[in-house]
């Protein structure tokens, strides 16, 4: 698509974007990734997308409680714009009387002349009636945290009082985490040289490699990061690593590894002195951990295979550590990725259990008597996580479940909460993460 110019050109380009979301189930990161705009547009464009979808299902309620007719019989980017629109109005971040303007043009823009009126109609009565229509809304939790009703109440069964908050920290802007390559510098000297570069910076509290740095800004222009002396890595996802324990000269599995972030942090901890295995699936997913790991000066094996099949990529030789972060949700990503809210459904929740058990068993295969095996998701959710390392260890003779011993001086757990450890989002600054760290017998 090329660029969009002028305020309106930028809303009905991005309500393009928001419908193809919606009604076609595309990744929105994907359709990003393919326009052209640069500087304020672009900012704009990203903002009204994020920030729709972030609040879809409230926005929808409201253009329900606004229209004279279903929304769903609107042509679907003529609905995404109305959505974009009373954002932009709940939001604040536009002045309204701009907010009104541009999408009335915005709508002539895509084509919707006659339906312009009806457009403006909508945006002004929603200004005159804000109060009492969000008011009556967000008597539902599921309408005013903005997430469809089988996740919260998913949540809410799984997690308890803490699912409110997790639920208001899937709406916040997601923090900047980066992780310091200890090859290359410490956490000091890092913290020290982004503070120079006018950053405030501040170190987690259990993740020993992790900053976050404040401001958010393009990562390229973050100091040390072209030369690989710090990567962007979300603290969670950090955290993984001092489960692991990884030592130089282990034989290292990181399956389903790309993007690669967690391969190299391995490698960065045990000073490249660790034989590693990065293993996916996907032939073109590997190209991104070699980009990663040629910009940090590290090398690894990579293979292209399915988990499953241990027979067909495995040499028989056991590995002294086994890294699984397993296909999942990603409902613990949902503040990074707010079409989540959309593309995911209930029913692919069995779907991805299943996969993850599959792999859970797989992977224990190639785990050396006195390893250890690190299973991981970005998922919030018990059916992917306490439920799926439950079932796996009351099935397998011997596995021990280490996590609550690594984990001591962590925030506590929930009274029985099941095996492993979760992260909400929001604990700690971090995303939503879950760890179970298992031992297999001699």
């Amino acid at each position: 698509m090329s660029a969009p110019t002028g305020p309106a050109a930028v809303r009905a380009s991005a309500a393009i974007i928001v419908a193809a979301v919606l009604d076609e189930g595309r990744s929105l990161d994907d359709l990003l990734a393919v326009e052209s705009d640069e500087g304020s547009a672009r900012g704009l464009k990203r903002s009204l997308c994020y920030g729709t979808l972030r609040w879809h299902v409230r926005l929808a309620a409201v253009l329900n409680a606004l229209a004279t007719r279903s929304p769903d019989q609107l042509a679907p980017r003529l609905r995404a714009l109305l959505e974009i629109g009373l954002f932009q109005l709940v939001s604040g971040e536009t002045a309204a009387h701009a907010a009104v303007a541009e999408t009335v043009n915005a709508a002539k823009v895509l084509g919707f002349e006659q339906a312009a009126g009806f457009v403006n109609a909508i945006l002004r009565r929603f200004q005159r009636e804000q109060a009492d229509i969000l008011h009556a809304i967000d008597r539902d939790v599921a309408l005013r945290t903005a997430h469809p009703r089988w996740f919260v109440d998913a949540l809410r069964k799984d997690r308890g009082e803490a699912a409110l908050a997790a639920l208001d920290a899937n709406n916040a802007h997601p923090p900047l985490w980066v992780r310091v390559n200890s090859m290359r510098g410490d956490v000091a000297w890092a913290k020290g040289e982004l503070e120079a570069a006018g950053f405030t910076v501040t170190p987690h509290p259990l993740a020993r490699d992790a900053l976050q740095v404040a401001p958010p800004a393009d990562v390229r222009s973050l100091p040390g990061f072209m030369d690989g002396r710090v990567s962007v890595q979300d603290a969670a996802a950090q955290l993984a690593i001092e489960l692991l324990d990884p030592q130089e000269g282990d034989r290292i599995l990181d399956a389903c590894a790309a993007p690669g972030g967690k391969t190299c942090h391995v490698l960065e901890r045990t000073n490249g002195n660790a034989e590693v295995t990065a293993l996916d699936v996907s032939e073109p997913r590997l190209l991104r951990i070699r980009e990663n790991l040629e910009r940090l000066g590290l090398q690894a094996r990579m293979v292209a295979a399915d988990v499953e099949n241990v027979r067909g990529w495995w040499d028989g030789r056991p590995y002294d550590r086994v890294l699984l972060d397993v296909p999942c949700s990603a409902t613990g990503v949902i503040r990074r990725h707010p079409d989540i809210k959309v593309l995911r459904r209930a029913r692919d929740i069995p779907t991805l259990a299943r996969k993850q058990s599959n792999l859970l068993a797989a992977a224990w295969e190639v785990v050396k008597p006195g390893g250890r095996l690190l299973y991981t998701s970005c998922s919030v959710l018990a059916a992917e996580n306490e439920r799926v390392v439950a079932a796996f260890l009351a099935r397998t003779p011997g596995a021990r479940d280490l996590t609550p011993e690594l984990t001591h001086g962590w925030p506590p757990r929930p009274a029985g909460a099941g095996p492993g450890y979760q992260v909400l989002p929001g604990e700690t600054g971090m995303d939503g993460f879950y760890y179970a760290c298992l031992g297999k017998p001699l």
